[in-house]
């Protein structure tokens, strides 16, 4: 193997895997060690740079961090990273001083940006800071899209959606609130330069079963319901409720249900239970609130009488997989079984709509109904269209479509400089060594078992008698210290100079989970075969040295390194180096840079 590129910003990315596996590139280590140091102001305003709301994510985050954590290899649990995101917002206290200011000229460049959801909202933030003037339409009264109409009240009080979608507001934003867009084009018919469309995946899908007509006054489709609920349209349901679907809707249905009379709330699910989109956790604060979670029945048919349902007709299936593994569900051979019921709450996915957008506009849809959207760029088929969240490539989650809203404001950015759009700019990279004296370092990382704090909860009696009362209580500064303390630093690399080093072979000597080995080089194939621990990672990359004065090299897996630094320590020549890695992944302009 050829000697690692450290020089490549991506190459200590990926080892920092919590930052890598957040689609906005959080840098997670930096802000979980300001929150240990009590900075929450400082540790706030690094995530708000890059995800936006982290009051919000704090809260309702999917957590694609957490799965990819260091510490979930030496530990059952990953450190808490999205509630420690909460503890920032909780404790930041006023930020509003070192928030970007509106700024007082404007560059002559006007956007319209359809849905005022998060992906609109980053385009926005981006943007509006660089002097260009955003008008977000939205048809409901207040910002926030799909995060204020079908989030529960439960989950993320109404406060904390208004602080920071206000914080994006305050930088000059043009809100066309209560107002629809019916044509895309009459919008650009009104001379914008560049259109961002963040409408989300507002329909949800229905189910046409025998009985769906005949009973429809107390089906409801989920995300709908939920909609109706979050603006005080609803504020009851059915004693008996059954909720159709096995994704996060799905979970803030029943849950919303229990609140509003559901006295008997069960979710039916076509899948297994650990084939169910919905989260973990999410699934187990259902649980938690007495709902039970029924696996593989599928639906065939709404019982009525009178026109009122009194039931549903759920056919068993089991799972069978073919030869390479892709799962098929058949019917299980046993009777239908018919469960009562007052409500059904449909969950089963969301679809895009875009009966706005005409054909002469020149936008393409492929044969699922989303546009065809550059995946780089967000580019659509129209130069001046752009897209981002649901509405691009349907239905995810809140921090995709932050990420996507910030790749989608540098396109818009180039575009209107007239800039070739696939020219991304770079990140901003720092490799600082944390050596203080010849054992000393700027950073703690004690190797030790520390197994995940739990987040307090309300008492159910009180969360389940009022929809609004919040259900977790979040950390305090104690438990989120020690939590903060779990987290393992790999963003402070361990940094090898090849010509420095006398292969004594102490740092070996002293690896306490022997992820360094020393020997011939060769292909990767043979080299995972010959370290002294077993490679079972081969997604993580090996850190390869020059040759040494052997002829060796040292080889360093990635995947099983802790980031302790007794490498270091040990060293006698100082060959190995502990290094914190600082990368910022490129925004629109300069403007929202670090404050």
């Amino acid at each position: 193997m050829l000697p690692t590129d450290i020089r490549n910003p991506d190459y200590f990315h990926k080892v920092v895997d919590c930052q890598w596996a957040c689609p906005a590139h959080t840098p997670v280590p930096e802000y979980i060690r300001l929150i240990a140091a009590e900075r929450y102001a400082d540790a706030y305003m690094i995530n708000w740079q890059s995800n936006v709301f982290p009051g919000i994510l704090g809260r309702t985050c999917d957590r694609p961090c957490e799965p990819a954590c260091r510490r979930g290899r030496v530990e059952e649990q990953p450190v808490a990273i999205c509630r420690l995101k909460r503890v920032a917002a909780d404790y930041k206290g006023d930020i509003t001083t070192r928030l970007p200011q509106a700024p007082e000229t404007r560059n002559g460049k006007r956007i319209a940006l359809v849905g005022a959801g998060p992906a609109s909202l980053t385009v926005a933030r981006d943007l509006a800071a660089l002097g260009y003037h955003c008008v977000v339409y939205d048809r409901e009264r207040r910002g926030g899209g799909m995060i204020r109409s079908q989030i529960p009240k439960f989950r993320l009080p109404e406060e904390v959606i208004d602080e920071e979608v206000g914080y994006v507001e305050r930088l000059g934003v043009e809100t066309r609130y209560d107002t629809s867009v019916d044509s895309l084009k009459a919008l650009l018919d009104e001379g914008y330069d560049a259109v961002f469309v963040g409408s989300g995946a507002p329909r949800g899908r229905d189910l046409h079963i025998p009985g769906r007509k005949e009973a429809a006054a107390n089906i409801h489709i989920g995300i709908d319901w939920l909609s109706s609920v979050s603006f005080g349209h609803v504020t009851s349901i059915g004693r008996r409720v059954i909720v159709l679907g096995g994704g996060n809707t799905a979970m803030d249905c029943c849950r919303s249900a229990r609140r509003l009379g559901g006295a008997e709330v069960k979710v039916v699910v076509r899948s297994g239970f650990e084939e169910m989109k919905a989260s973990p956790w999410e699934k187990e604060d259902a649980m938690r609130e007495d709902i039970p979670i029924l696996n593989f029945l599928v639906p065939k048919e709404f019982t009525h009488e009178d026109g009122r349902l009194t039931g549903v007709v759920f056919g068993k299936v089991r799972a069978e997989y073919d030869a390479k593994g892709r799962r098929n569900l058949v019917p299980a051979g046993e009777p239908d079984i018919r469960m009562e019921c007052d409500d059904v709450l449909v969950a089963v996915g969301q679809e895009n709509a875009f009966p706005w957008i005409e054909p002469e506009t020149g936008i393409e849809f492929d044969r699922w109904g989303l546009p065809l959207v550059d995946q780089v760029t967000f580019r659509s088929t129209h130069p001046k269209v752009f897209f981002g969240g649901d509405a691009a490539f349907g239905p995810k989650n809140i921090i995709w479509a932050v990420a996507h809203g910030h790749q989608a404001a540098i396109s818009i950015d180039l575009f209107c400089k007239g800039e070739p759009l696939h020219e991304r700019p770079p990140p901003d990279v720092a490799l600082t060594s944390q050596k203080m004296g010849i054992h000393e370092w700027s950073y703690d990382n004690a190797v030790s078992n520390d197994l995940r704090f739990a987040v307090p909860h309300q008492d159910k009696m009180l969360a389940l008698s009022d929809i609004k009362v919040e259900v977790e209580l979040g950390f305090d500064d104690r438990l989120a210290f020690n939590e903060a303390q779990r987290c393992l630093n790999c963003d402070v690399q361990t940094v090898f100079t090849d010509s420095a080093c006398i292969e004594c072979d102490a740092c070996v000597d002293i690896c306490p989970v022997d992820c360094i080995t020393f020997t011939q080089n060769g292909d990767e194939a043979d080299l995972r075969t010959r370290l002294n621990a077993p490679s079972q990672n081969p997604e993580q990359d090996l850190y390869v040295s020059g040759a040494l004065k052997t002829g060796r090299v040292m080889v360093k897996d990635e995947d099983v390194c802790l980031h302790c630094g007794m490498c270091a320590e040990r060293c006698p020549t100082g060959a190995w180096d502990m290094q914190r890695f600082l990368i910022d992944v490129a925004q629109a302009g300069s403007a929202c840079s670090r404050h």
